[in-house]
């Protein structure tokens, strides 16, 4: 079947009505094109003339220096390595559509994120959030079960993930010996963890669409 952003955008205004709040999640692996997916998916809400906003999971990674505290700096992004219920707060509130949601964004070329650093106007209609386990069914994550009006699945074959993960790292310029570490130590297992692990998507795609 040929799915087109366009055809995505179409599916969420027709479920949305006249909902003054939506949300919508784009879930997946390390390296499966969510924030491309995202960036895309609002942008096409727009030239429709709706209101959209991109809310980013990543904000939440608990700070390095408590992951260096409790031994889990080399695992950052598994699920214990985020500040969830943190996390679930900003989402209820969001939720709500009754005031301004300031979040906290991850900077990734310095591996910190920070706080406040982006606004969520209750006039916007769309709220596309996206992450690794928005809809995983572990743990305290498996509270956001039900709290998204759309879903959708990003779930590349482990091969393209391992291509685009190795592309990711290089860019950071990282040694060949610390970009495969952050590949087969941390992310490709943490991608499988996340596939095998999930609720089914409103819409499960291979690719992050243009």
């Amino acid at each position: 079947m040929s799915v087109r952003i366009d055809d995505i955008a179409g599916e969420v205004l027709s479920r949305a009505g006249d909902a003054r709040r939506f949300l919508i999640a784009v879930a997946g692996p390390p390296g499966a094109g969510k924030s491309t997916m995202a960036d895309n998916l609002a942008a096409a809400l727009k030239a429709k003339g709706e209101s959209a906003a991109v809310l980013p999971m990543d904000g939440f990674h608990m700070d390095n220096a408590i992951l260096i505290e409790r031994g889990l700096l080399a695992r950052k992004g598994i699920p214990e390595t985020f500040d969830v219920r943190g996390f679930l707060d900003i989402i209820r509130a969001v939720r709500r559509a009754d005031q301004e949601v300031l979040a906290p964004v991850f900077d990734r070329s310095r591996e910190l994120a920070i706080a406040s650093a982006r606004p969520i106007d209750p006039k916007d209609r769309f709220i596309i959030v996206e992450g690794n386990y928005l809809l995983f069914t572990q743990g305290k994550w498996a509270e956001l079960d039900g709290i998204f009006d759309f879903s959708i699945m990003l779930a590349p074959p482990i091969e393209v993930l391992e291509e685009r993960l190795w592309a990711r790292w290089r860019g950071y310029n990282l040694s060949e010996e610390a970009a495969s570490a952050k590949v087969y130590g941390n992310d490709l297992p943490n991608g499988r963890l996340i596939l095998e692990n999930r609720r089914p998507a409103d819409v499960t795609l291979e690719i992050a669409l243009a």
